[in-house]
């Protein structure tokens, strides 16, 4: 037989935007206001700054972010990524996966409502677009209600308009950072008919980001997005999260509507007064007096319309606050726990790795492979000859001359099969033939590891190996 689910737990079975039918509950938040909001629009409108420009800046002639997935070339931070470098962004990405973590351990789900792309254009692009032309929280759910006449024709109209031209320009960044700004920019000169599979493309975007943020919106955030229920895992009593004071909003009598004309300390009733302003602000719909839930993205929307409230009766601020579960219970303070201390020690010994992996990475990539089926060739004078394949990689912003092979472990010479020096292009890549030649007396075995230098000019630009065959009896 099924247990009943208690009355206060019934939230749990269901999420904020599906309604008793299981059809989807359409949102209307509260336009909000206050302190944190403040802050969470500075913080925003810096990142879309960083975000709509990277694209466009140069450093040393790369692109300040890039992610060529086609033609495998990333630059991060101005330093170009090759496939040679891989391990590189395999790191980075780990590193980024730890440091997520650990914030989520020490201060919840703070990513989601203060850095995540998907709330900031939501929140602070999209929304603030619809309160512009459909009001408020009271204008929009009348504006939804009413038949469609010329003015709900004319302000949706207006506003999937200009929705899907943010759409579109957000499409257009989304592209520079995958195939360049350069090749962007030289697109949209040539025009759209010159070259129709990337206009294609970008009109594709443009529907994803426009069904994103005009219909599916935050839904990403409770049903599509896989950190909501990571939190569940990653939080403990000790994490700081946006909480509701339960002890002070309840107390003894529980929560009660305001009346000035009572002394509410004395009547045992808790601060929390259920206006319900907490709910209509929150963008996923919940109540964030039921305590921690998956659908919270720590917006902090709820925190700034409490406190309006309880500045406007009287009461202490900071009934909805950053607190931990401890706080609230036992009056604790944050703690840096041993669960803490070893998330960051795993991330700084994932930066010292990444650190020192960077100093050591060459701009230059250099591989020199024997041809394979091939067997050495005995020449003149004792001289034992190998061909080899050779692939330079250029990871700089400037041509590479007068490039030339030299044996340093041997004596020995290479000889390549066109000109003997060459151009190692910006960015490009170098390929050929050489073969080694070593004097007979000089080798150790049948199979001895030969060191080759690479040099520009004079100047010795890198070094690599390989096998060089020889016959038995020379051991």
């Amino acid at each position: 037989m099924a247990l009943e689910t208690p009355e206060d737990e019934i939230f749990r079975d269901s999420i904020a935007t599906i309604n008793e039918e299981g059809k989807r509950s359409w949102i209307f938040p509260k336009k909000p206001s206050g302190k944190f909001y403040k802050y969470r629009k500075l913080v925003s409108y810096v990142l879309l700054a960083i975000l709509f420009v990277s694209p466009f800046i140069k450093i040393n002639g790369n692109q300040f972010m890039l992610l060529n997935v086609l033609e495998r070339r990333f630059n991060f931070f101005g330093f170009p990524f090759w496939p040679q470098d891989f391990h590189l962004v395999v790191i980075m990405m780990i590193i980024g996966v730890v440091f997520v973590i650990f914030f989520t351990v020490a201060f919840g789900r703070i990513f989601c409502g203060w850095i995540c792309p998907q709330t900031i254009f939501m929140e602070m692009v999209f929304r603030r677009i619809e309160y512009w032309i459909e009001g408020d929280r009271g204008k929009q759910i009348r504006l939804a209600k009413q038949p469609w006449n010329a003015e709900k024709i004319r302000k949706k109209a207006l506003k999937w308009f200009v929705f899907f031209i943010i759409s579109f320009l957000i499409a257009n960044v989304f592209l520079a950072y995958l195939i360049g700004s350069d090749k962007l920019l030289e697109y949209i000169t040539e025009g759209p008919l010159e070259n129709l599979s990337t206009f294609i493309s970008l009109l594709i975007f443009t529907a994803v980001f426009y069904f994103i943020f005009a219909w599916f919106r935050e839904q990403v955030c409770v049903i599509a997005c896989p950190y909501g229920r990571l939190q569940g895992v990653l939080l403990d009593n000790k994490s700081i999260i946006v909480a509701y004071d339960h002890k002070r909003g309840e107390k003894e009598k529980g929560r009660a509507k305001f009346n000035k004309k009572e002394d509410r300390a004395a009547t045992g009733k808790g601060d929390c007064i259920d206006c319900f302003q907490c709910v209509h602000v929150c963008p996923t719909g919940i109540d964030i007096r039921n305590g921690t839930q998956l659908e919270c993205v720590n917006c902090t929307a709820c925190i700034d319309a409490c406190d309006s409230i309880m500045e406007s009766v009287n009461l202490p601020k900071g009934l909805i606050r950053y607190a931990s579960e401890d706080n609230i219970e036992k009056k604790a303070k944050f703690k840096f726990t041993p669960r803490l201390k070893g998330y960051s020690a795993v991330l700084i010994i994932l930066l010292g790795v990444l650190t020192g992996m960077l100093f050591l990475r060459n701009d230059v990539e250099a591989r020199v492979l024997r041809l394979p089926g091939q067997l050495y060739e005995h020449k003149d004078n004792n001289i034992i000859s190998n061909v080899y394949t050779y692939k330079l990689v250029n990871k700089t912003t400037e041509d590479i001359p007068d490039v030339h092979f030299e044996v340093m472990s041997h004596n020995g010479t290479v000889k390549l099969v066109r000109n003997e020096r060459f151009v190692v292009p910006k960015q490009g890549i170098s390929e050929g033939t050489l073969f080694i030649e070593i004097d007979a007396s000089a080798l150790t075995g049948d199979k001895d590891k030969v060191k080759i230098g690479v040099y520009s000019g004079d100047e010795l630009i890198e070094t690599t190996k390989t096998a060089f065959l020889g016959p038995r009896s020379y051991k």
